[in-house]
């Protein structure tokens, strides 16, 4: 069963009385959700906007936006995914060149400066109480249905922004049938003999961003009760671990961080076996101290937003016999999931050599026949394991001469007092571009001086990868997924640089 049936039996079949999603320390039950969904769904049908039509939400973190995430998907429409996480002005542009014709967000979204004159000059506007309940409050819908049609072979059921960490997010959409694979290769199958599961799930990163949304459709296709969270915080986050003793648990890199920095008492953590991390990639030595601190072990995964969720990552059991002699490793390729790496002729390498990561699975667009290239560099061991070794589109070309990101941001974090660094192409009239880093100082540790991180560079560094300029901040600018944001750094140093030029 897919997860648009599936979505359809439960909001028809769970019991209403039966718990579904905890938010700030209250319960929606399934008659909630149901009631909620029903109430979107009678708005968009008296609107003329059936099946295939195309619905735009503004998606937070709350019971009643993953209501109707459910409603639309399982009605056969489009979820176009829009992030109140944005300015006001960006969200606005946003929505405008959607061109959705019906738009659900709740009050505060649509009260942001903007917001809803761009909804409403495209189409209706349809507010989303915190009760659930749904209202018209402007503008008016086009009847005829619009988007991709329901006839087609496996129409489109989501639109989402990627995360927008090395320029403007771009709009991707992924299929019905996309879902389903990524949900069966993350091994998210329900019970085949019940509807709804004992079992619970933690959900913290934002529905907007695959990670959030694939852990939401987890939960909804598994029947396992949601422990929503608008955000990671790490007392609440652990509290929700202690009260539903989660045997399983997500935590992006730099939140990894913080439960170790804080130093949560282990027994606050007892019943993890094993934690998730994904987004971003997670150094070896911090999962390493998280598993010998708590003796839980850290799964990375690696996906995309186009391949609907992770294609490749660690098991448990992968865990157990490979880590010692694979740490540092995104893991292997899921089942249903074909990786290979190659040149720039195209042409596959010899086991073991570097490369541009390929893969090839119905959880891509183009399915499961066809090689789809990726922008990552990679390579492929004997045993299988795939080996992320940076991005083939950071390069910086500076004066004609190639710098990779990571090479300088290896060196930076060598220094004691850099906990992360991230480096950036910064656009220059002369040589085309400059590599620009920021580093986050390490806590405990003195700042370290601009002068000494250069000093490093330039010993270890050729002389074009030596950055042009470092920022020292107490915190990297980061995306809404944690990811280090690029597009914020290099407007960090534009500051920067602006405030050192004479009038």
């Amino acid at each position: 069963m897919g997860i648009r049936d599936r979505l359809t039996r439960l909001l028809r079949e769970a019991p209403a009385a039966a718990e579904a999603i905890e938010h700030e320390g209250a319960w929606w039950t399934w008659g909630d959700v149901r009631a909620t969904a029903q109430a979107v769904t009678d708005q968009l049908d008296a609107a003329g906007l059936g099946a295939g039509s195309r619905v735009g939400v503004v998606l937070e973190n709350r019971p009643e936006h993953v209501a109707i995430t459910a409603a639309v998907i399982a009605s056969g429409r489009c979820l176009v995914t829009l992030s109140p996480l944005q300015p006001a002005a960006r969200l606005a542009a946003d929505i405008e060149r959607s061109d959705v014709p019906v738009v659900v967000a709740g009050a505060d979204a649509l009260a942001r400066d903007g917001v809803l004159g761009a909804v409403t000059a495209h189409g209706l506007a349809l507010e989303l109480g915190t009760d659930g309940t749904v209202r018209e409050v402007g503008g008016a819908a086009p009847v005829a249905a619009t988007g991709p049609a329901e006839t087609e072979a496996s129409p489109v059921a989501i639109e989402m922004l990627t995360s927008g960490t090395t320029g403007p997010p771009k709009r991707v959409h992924l299929s019905v049938a996309q879902l389903d694979q990524g949900l069966a290769s993350g091994g998210q199958v329900p019970k085949p003999d019940r509807l709804l599961a004992r079992s619970a799930s933690l959900v913290a990163t934002p529905l907007v961003h695959i990670g959030g949304l694939w852990g939401a459709l987890a939960c909804l296709h598994t029947g396992r009760r949601m422990i929503l969270m608008a955000k990671f915080v790490l007392e609440p986050w652990v509290g929700a671990v202690e009260r539903h003793r989660l045997r399983a648990a997500g935590l992006v890199p730099a939140a990894l961080r913080t439960v170790l920095d804080a130093d949560v008492p282990p027994n606050r953590l007892a019943s993890l076996q094993v934690v998730t991390s994904g987004t971003a990639p997670c150094p070896a030595e911090l999962a390493d101290a998280f598993f010998r601190k708590y003796g839980i072990r850290v799964l990375m995964t690696y996906g995309a937003t186009e391949f609907a969720g992770a294609v490749a990552g660690w098991t448990l059991s992968l865990h157990e016999q490979w880590w010692h002699a694979k740490a540092g490793s995104a893991g292997r390729a899921f089942p249903g999931v074909t990786l290979r790496v190659t040149g720039a002729d195209g042409a596959e390498v010899p086991q073991g050599e570097s490369g541009q990561l390929e893969v090839r699975t119905r959880q891509t667009a183009q399915g499961a026949d066809t090689w789809v290239r990726t922008s990552d560099l990679a390579r492929i061991d004997a045993d299988g394991f795939v080996w992320i070794e940076g991005r083939a589109d950071d390069a910086i070309i500076r004066g004609g001469f190639k710098v990779a990101p990571d090479t300088v941001k290896r060196v930076l974090e060598t220094h004691p007092g850099v906990r992360e660094a991230a480096v950036a192409g910064l656009p220059d009239t002369r040589l085309g571009a400059v590599p620009v880093a920021a580093v986050e100082i390490e806590p405990g540790q003195q700042a370290p001086r601009v002068a000494d991180l250069v000093a490093l560079c330039r010993a270890h560094l050729t002389p074009y990868e030596v950055p042009a300029h470092v920022l020292v901040l107490d915190e990297l600018p980061r995306t809404p997924s944690s990811k280090v944001s690029r597009v914020e750094l290099l407007d960090l140093v534009r500051a920067q640089l602006a405030e050192k030029t004479p009038a």
